[in-house]
């Protein structure tokens, strides 16, 4: 993605969870910022898909 298309913002963040984040970070071998975007990807791709199903679901019959 260009840089012109990224947007920066401040993230206050408790020092606790930034040092697991850091630590997992390293693991899969991204920055803490890199690790963060692809968390929130993650939960976003996540949420798409539970509102598909909840889309798709058949209404269920207020009668039974």
């Amino acid at each position: 993605m260009p840089s012109e298309d990224r947007k920066a913002f401040l993230l206050r963040i408790d020092a606790r969870l930034w040092t697991e984040l850091e630590a997992w970070a390293g693991d899969e071998l991204r920055s803490v910022n890199g690790q963060i975007e692809f968390l929130l990807r993650q939960a976003l791709q996540q949420r798409r898909r539970r509102r598909q199903v909840a889309d798709t679901a058949e209404p269920s019959d207020p009668t039974t």
